[in-house]
């Protein structure tokens, strides 16, 4: 009950700043994994950016799952002025997955977990009006996962042996697209 008040104050503000985007990435959508966040301006040349990426695929080749959900807070240095240019972030995120990771891709296993990550994004935003932009940007960093790997094939138990997580660490890019930006 307590989050309702708190997300109206919130939206007030979003009104009152009125430089916030609301963003779709185009490029995900094309692979039928939605990418959606907010962009507001907490400085001069400084923005502070949260999105939402999630995949609900089953299968990305009818055995391999390809579920996750990741949430990306960044805040964001606009070399020239905010929402026109070149910029760099940093960001911390965390994420849940069931998916198969990319050096097991000829295998029979799966990962079940969750994880965090600390890394940066490079973009550039290309202003189109006063109320759209096109943000382009990639980025990647440092991931730690902790998971339970299993069989896709009906095995039963793990393949592992990790008595309760076992732990994965790897420098990965994990980001990338174009978010079509709308002002509020």
């Amino acid at each position: 009950m307590k989050k309702i008040p708190a997300l109206l104050v919130l939206l007030f503000c979003i009104q009152l700043q009125s430089q916030t985007f609301v963003k779709f990435n185009g490029a995900t959508a094309l692979l039928a994994i939605p990418n959606i966040g907010i962009e507001t301006s907490i400085g001069e040349k400084t923005t502070f950016s949260a999105d939402v990426m999630a995949s609900f695929w089953e299968s990305f080749n009818g055995q391999n799952p390809m579920k996750f959900i990741t949430v990306t807070p960044e805040v964001r240095y606009h070399f020239k002025e905010k929402y026109n240019g070149f910029y760099v972030g940093g960001h911390i995120g965390a994420d849940k997955y069931e998916l198969q990771k990319w050096n097991y891709w000829d295998s029979n296993h799966y990962e079940d977990g969750f994880g965090y990550r600390l890394g940066a994004t490079v973009g550039y935003n290309l202003k189109l009006s006063d109320k759209f932009l096109l943000d382009f940007f990639v980025g990647g960093g440092w991931h730690q996962g902790f998971y339970k790997g299993y069989y896709n094939d009906g095995t039963p138990g793990r393949y592992e042996k990790a008595p309760n997580y076992n732990k994965s660490g790897e420098w990965l890019p994990y980001r990338g697209g174009v978010m079509i930006s709308y002002k509020l």
